[in-house]
């Protein structure tokens, strides 16, 4: 930054300047071109607004108010008087609208009557310059510092020796004091000759504040900026409250039309939402009152009470100067207001208005490495990721495998990467070698990273088991069962507990790839959010939104969605990505474009649909379509007749789990997997597998009483049946539920019964990774037990099945091998167990056993194409910058 330039910007800076008299704050264009960056990158302490943002409804209603400006708008602006009118409790004909308080404060300046202005000093600038724009001579009120610039009103009364306009603000711009509001009651009351003008712009963070704005006498006008408190500064917008003969001549002059329709819809809107009024309020206090401590203990820095959403500060310190405070921050890309054009004030007075948490933060750390005294503090972590979430339109958009994909594309280039999931909801598990369950989405992003999948992928996993409750798992371990409203009052403790997680993961990896779940527009969710936009401003992740073509209507899905997106929420979207398109992208160049002008986003890229992805899936819904089944005509012979292939009739349980323990089965080219969910539609198969389910006791009975156990039972030697998880209690006697852990009756339900052993489910939950051996094949198998069930042998015609390498059982069977069960996950994606268990079922099917395997079951072949396809399909750089990277070089020379 130059002198020169400064010289060059006037009412930015400089008391020799011309405009420097009447100079606001919050010129970011300006203040950008001084610190030599873009608009965007300034953290502006020089405008006082709403820390909070504007209201999170504002672009759903700036969207609606769009089809109003093709007509001329309500001149008078009646709904929005009215709402002023209910809201400040006052007649309708005492209250007008104007384009921001400047537009009525300048109107008032004008009307008849007055000799003389008279003023407390210091004061908002636009006083002395409406004044100066009507004629009137202005008389100083000078405030004393030693009082803290507090106005005793009753001073006000010896300069009032002439009809007088009396300007004054409540609370005081820029000190932030209120006065006696009754003073000046009495005091108008006393001069009716006069008219008292008080500016009410930043009352409404003053709560117990007593308000001029209703009981006031027939000489006063209040003006009140709807600009600061809802955060909309450029709609501009305004209202004044007066006596109706002297509302009536403020109207007469204003211009017509001057408060536009969206002005006046939004701000209807604002006056009615008092849930945002009372959140701003408990806020603005909190943080303000935090502000003002930290600032406080800045050396050289002395800091005034406010009631309002701002602090003046004077810098005491010998040697700094306003001016040079002003570089040193603006060089950190931080903004404050000098004060130096505030009659009684000087360049050693500064105002900063109260913002964020993070962004105060920084501002005390900028002062105090100023004041050269930044605070010891605890040593930073080694590294924090740069961080880019995808995020969907909607369920099933693909955010999964857009993870992973963009995880092996990071990989690939060289970094250290990994994938988290805040929350994620799904019956589809995976245990980590911590002995964490995770979900299986974030174990096959892990995958892509080559990475151990571990419980700080996805600290919270939610496993449904009815309608309304579901199994929580936090950090890999169940903390218990809850209904939906016990999670959402668990949520905030979740959500610390997700933070640590991230925090941690994000030390030891250069970059982290965040999903998203289900929609962030989710209204009914936002308020408790802790896996979408909540997880994304806490990692700082620039944000990909995602959508289905293949479902249609992508475009309104893109564009609905971020208009139901606050403002703050949508600066963090870098660009959209349209998934899973069949066809010539050139088709849908009108559609870009149309997204473009809506949402002022690019498309970063249309990636085609992937078939034969060869990844698992990651909900139950996807893997029924894709295994549905192929007859159902109720015929004794449902199996599909398929020459050379093995039928495996899959269970279709409601509450099925863990169903990618079939993937590797429906990979191996002479198998055919089927789902069923009817006894009709068994058949004869060749084999029938009972999955994993989440809900035990509540399948079994269903099953049981559409027949389909009945059915199994009945099945001819020749068909192998096999129980995994859930499915192998379900083939025992009886299992017993003496916690009520899957039943309100706490007792023991009886089972299919086909199977000589009993199941009692206990309190603790087993999860771990396990190695063994299937004893009728003696060959190894592995995977990972998610079970709360000890299973025990009755009788004499039950063997061990599976066990570990200790000898303990994993599993029991029927003698002979027809029948068995084990609680071992992936004991088919060892690829000589699973072919040797087809070759058993060709053989008993009278077909030649194959006798090696047909398919090596390994992902990293379709994590490589996956990368590979959305590699070409998107703006990779785009998403680089998303990410938080300047460009890919910087990406691959990044060592933090």
């Amino acid at each position: 930054m130059k002198a020169s330039l400064f010289s060059s910007l006037p009412g930015v800076f400089g008391p020799n300047l011309p405009e420097y008299r009447h100079a606001h704050g919050g010129n970011l264009r300006r203040l950008a071109e001084l610190a030599g960056c873009r608009p965007g990158e300034i953290v502006d302490f020089s405008a006082s607004v709403n820390p909070i943002g504007p209201p999170p409804w504002l672009g759903r209603e700036v969207g609606r108010a769009v089809g109003l400006v093709a007509s001329y708008p309500d001149p008078e602006s009646t709904d929005l008087t009215l709402a002023a009118c209910e809201r400040y409790k006052v007649w309708p004909g005492q209250v007008l609208a104007g384009n921001g308080a400047s537009e009525l404060l300048w109107a008032a300046a004008r009307l008849a009557g007055p000799a003389q202005a008279v003023m407390p000093v210091p004061a908002y600038v636009d006083y002395a310059r409406s004044c100066d724009l009507a004629g009137l001579p202005v008389r100083d009120l000078a405030l004393a510092p030693e009082e803290g610039f507090g106005l005793r009103v009753e001073r006000l009364a010896p300069l009032l020796d002439r009809p007088s306009l009396v300007l004054a603000c409540q609370p005081n711009n820029p000190t932030g004091l209120a006065f006696d509001s009754q003073a000046l009651r009495d005091l108008a009351r006393s001069r009716p000759d006069c008219l008292f003008v008080v500016d009410e712009s930043f009352a409404d963070f003053a709560p117990g504040l007593d308000r001029l704005v209703r009981e006031r006498p027939d000489n006063v006008l209040v003006i009140l900026s709807m600009t600061k408190f809802f955060a909309i500064p450029g709609l501009r917008l305004g209202l004044a409250f007066a006596a109706p003969d002297l509302a009536a001549g403020l109207k007469k002059r204003l211009a017509a039309w001057s408060v536009n329709a969206v002005a006046q819809k939004v701000g209807e809107r604002c006056l009615k939402d008092l849930e945002y009024a009372e959140k701003t309020v408990r806020e603005t206090a909190r943080l303000r009152a935090g502000l003002a401590a930290e600032l406080s203990e800045v050396p050289g820095i002395r800091v005034f009470p406010s009631q309002a959403n701002f602090l003046l500060c004077q810098i005491s310190r010998v040697g700094l100067s306003g001016r040079e405070l002003f570089e040193r921050l603006l060089a950190d890309r931080l903004a404050i207001r000098l004060c130096g054009n505030f009659k009684g004030l000087d360049e050693s007075y500064f105002r900063v208005a109260v913002r964020n948490d993070e962004d105060n933060a920084r501002l005390v750390g900028a002062m105090r490495r100023v004041a050269g005294v930044d605070r010891p503090r605890p040593a930073p972590p080694a590294r924090r990721a740069r961080a880019l979430m995808i995020q969907g339109t909607g369920s099933g958009a693909g955010k999964s495998v857009l993870v992973a994909a963009l995880c092996r594309v990071f990989l690939q280039d060289g970094l250290s990467v990994a994938p988290f999931k805040a929350q994620n909801m799904s019956l589809n598990s995976f245990v980590g070698r911590d002995g964490g369950e995770i979900g299986r989405a974030q174990a096959t992003q892990a995958a892509a990273c080559r990475l151990d999948p571990e419980a700080r992928m996805n600290p919270v996993l939610l496993k449904p088991n009815s309608e309304t409750g579901a199994q929580v798992v936090v950090m890999g371990r169940p903390v218990g069962n809850m209904s939906v409203n016990q999670y959402v009052r668990f949520k905030a403790e979740a959500f610390e507990t997700v933070k640590r997680a991230y925090d941690s993961l994000s030390r030891d990896h250069e970059v982290i790839v965040l999903e998203g779940a289900g929609s962030p527009a989710e209204i009914n969710l936002r308020e408790h959010d802790i896996v979408n936009m909540a997880m994304a401003e806490h990692a700082g992740a620039g944000v990909l939104l995602a959508g289905d073509i293949d479902r249609g209507g992508v475009f309104a899905a893109l564009v609905g969605t971020m208009s139901l997106l606050t403002v703050k929420e949508r600066e963090r979207v870098a660009g959209f990505v349209i998934n899973k398109f069949r066809g010539d992208p050139g088709l849908l160049d009108r559609g870009l474009s149309y997204v473009f002008e809506q949402t002022g986003r690019p498309v970063l890229g249309v990636v085609p649909y992937i078939r034969s992805l060869g990844l698992p899936e990651e909900d139950s819904l996807s893997f029924r379509q894709r295994y549905a089944p192929r007859v159902g005509d109720g015929s004794a012979d449902a199996s599909p007749d398929i020459a050379g292939r093995v039928d495996i009739a899959c269970v279709a349980l409601p509450h099925l789990a863990n169903f990618n323990d079939l993937d590797p089965l429906e990979a191996e080219p002479d198998v055919g997997l089927r789902l069923v969910d009817s006894a009709l539609d068994l058949g004869l198969p060749d084999a029938v597998i009972i999955p994993g389910s989440k809900n035990t006791v509540a399948d079994m009975r269903l099953l049981r009483g559409a027949g389909m156990a009945a059915a199994i039972r009945s099945l001819p030697e020749s068909v192998r049946v096999v129980g995994i998880c859930a499915g192998f209690q379900m083939l025992g006697q009886e299992i017993d539920d003496p916690l009520g852990l899957e039943s309100r009756f706490r007792k023991r339900i009886g089972a299919f019964g086909i199977l000589p052993v009993a199941t009692t489910l206990m309190a603790e939950k087993t999860l771990k990774r396990s190695l063994g051996r299937h004893l009728e094949s003696g060959l190894a198998v592995s995977g990972y037990e998610i079970h709360h069930g000890r299973t025990t042998a009755l009788g004499q015609d039950i063997e061990v099945a599976v066990a570990d390498h200790d000898g303990q059982p994993l599993g029991f069977g029927l003698k002979g091998g027809r029948v068995w069960g084990t609680y071992l996950h992936g004991i088919f994606d060892d690829d000589a167990f699973r072919r040797w268990f087809v070759d058993d079922l060709r053989t008993r099917k009278g077909l030649a056993p194959l006798g090696r395997a047909q398919t090596a079951f390994d992902i990293e072949p379709a994590l490589d194409h996956l990368a590979s396809v959305v590699r070409d399909s998107l703006d990779m750089a785009a998403v680089y910058r998303a990410a938080g990277f300047r460009t890919t070089r910087q990406a691959t020379f990044f060592k933090l």
